[in-house]
């Protein structure tokens, strides 16, 4: 169902996104949009920012979830469950209900490049987008990546393509969204309060494909379990499929590794790339990212010189397995971006000859740890479990088998944590922050806990270049 030409809108939602679509209704008020409402939620309540929208002629609803009028088009925010009563009543109030990522498509269709999966799609989104102008292209990254692809569609440039990295809460809820090229990179247990079930988060990222024909390309990580688990619906009659894995999979659409050459193979035309050893993002779930964005690129229309250019000089993005330097011999990374057991665990596969200690633990998200607990202790040197979540860690590794070979310490918090890692760590170690947990024990979010991992660092450097000068 098309858009109508001109319609009354409904906005779920006063954070971010909500507001960006405001912002394009506002501009396009009197010519598509005849009204504009904002419903902000139970617990909202009126802000700097809403009340001057509310003084250009938005109106808004707030501290409630019951929502009343009718409306022809609702846009849904991304935290609010499709299953939520606040959603429900959206829905039987309006002709139509989506995600901001539809409503923008379906503004502004042309040349959509779409990356979903549970860990990865940032590292993903932005390789893609700079190997794409890395060729020359026009190209923006938008969606869960940091800005709305509502905000960018009024200025799109002619040929411009828009690579959306999407989540499953934005994705959920889609129906005609098409993109010409799409990306799978893995599915794992997630968000499970919001979906209900695991069933409902992969069918929601899977989604992103049903709209997709032999004329479209579908990329996908064919070593990923998650995904094999659904393989019947998204490998079907009529849809091209290409898939990702470390050893050539001998499909005529695939990208792999050769001969330790990264490769693309589309509609059985081959092109070499550059070696693994080039990439200046490390482990084995970066090579997976950098061989999608690369066919993803490819696919898009961007040159082989291009790719090979721009995969020799993307750099890891913040709180993504990004080294901050060394203190007394030591290399700390931070990954505080891996808010789960998946993520931690790709994590480790960029340090297969170095000794690691591991800073575990957040705000529990009560992940399954046996498995888990296993695997890292077959892998690092020690680990510190820190935080809200620290005894259940720590619980969890000591009962693995093979634990005794490795040190588990216990620590209050994260500089805390930086505290032990550094009583257990010797010269040539790797302090790896990867928590396996969200940070709203002590933080706003990952972002906040990278960036308070590096200035603590910062702050011990300085230190003992006092210390040294006394």
């Amino acid at each position: 169902m098309s858009l109508p030409d001109r319609f009354s809108l409904l906005v779920l939602g006063q954070g971010t996104t909500g507001l960006d679509v405001v912002s394009w209704a506002l501009r396009h008020r009197g010519d598509r949009v005849d009204s504009i409402t904002v419903y902000g939620g139970g617990s909202s309540s009126p802000t700097e920012k809403t009340r001057s929208l509310e003084a250009s002629g938005v109106e808004f609803v707030y501290g409630t979830e019951l929502v009343q009028g009718s409306y022809d088009v609702c846009v849904a925010s991304p935290g609010i469950s499709e299953f939520s009563e606040f959603f429900g009543s959206a829905r039987a109030a309006s002709v139509q209900i989506m995600g901001e990522p539809e409503f923008t498509w379906r503004l502004s269709p042309q040349r959509w490049c779409g990356i979903t999966g549970t860990n990865g799609k940032t590292t993903t989104t932005s390789l893609t987008q700079h190997l794409l102008r890395s060729s020359g292209m026009a190209a923006s990254a938008v969606g869960n990546i940091g800005m709305t692809a509502i905000s960018a569609v009024d200025s799109r440039s002619q040929g411009d393509w828009l690579v959306a990295e999407l989540s499953s809460y934005q994705l959920a809820t889609t129906c005609e969204l098409h993109p010409r090229v799409s990306v799978l990179l893995n599915i794992t247990p997630d968000h499970l309060a919001w979906h209900r079930s695991h069933d409902n988060y992969a069918r929601a990222k899977i989604s992103l494909f049903k709209n997709m024909d032999k004329d479209d390309l579908a990329i996908v990580d064919v070593e990923d379990d998650g995904i094999n688990a659904y393989r019947d619906q998204i490998f079907v009659s009529g849809r091209r499929v290409l898939s990702v894995s470390f050893e050539d999979p001998g499909t005529a659409d695939a990208a792999f590794v050769r001969d330790g050459v990264l490769t693309v193979r589309l509609a059985d035309d081959e092109t070499s790339l550059v070696s693994a050893g080039e990439l200046k993002i490390f482990g084995h779930h970066n090579v997976i990212n950098a061989l999608a964005a690369s066919a993803a690129a490819l696919a898009c229309g961007a040159t082989a010189v291009g790719v090979r250019e721009g995969l020799k000089v993307f750099a890891p993005l913040e709180h993504r397995v990004e080294p901050c330097g060394e203190l007394d011999g030591v290399r700390y990374v931070n990954d505080s971006k891996a808010t789960n057991t998946d993520a931690v665990l790709k994590a480790l596969t960029a340090f297969p000859q170095d000794r690691v200690i591991l800073l575990l633990g957040g705000h529990d998200k009560g992940t399954p740890l046996d498995e888990f607990a296993e695997q890292v202790a077959a892998q690092v040197g020690a680990v510190v479990c820190f935080g809200e979540a620290r005894e259940r860690f720590r619980h969890a590794l000591e009962e693995t088998e093979g634990a005794s070979d490795i040190d588990i310490a216990v620590a209050s918090d994260l500089c805390d944590a930086v505290d032990v890692a550094r009583s257990l760590a010797g010269r040539g170690d790797v302090v790896l922050l990867s928590p396996a947990c969200s940070s709203f024990d002590e933080f706003t979010g990952f972002e906040e806990r990278g960036r308070r991992f590096k200035a603590y660092l910062q702050e011990l450097r300085e230190h003992a270049a006092e210390v040294e000068m006394d």
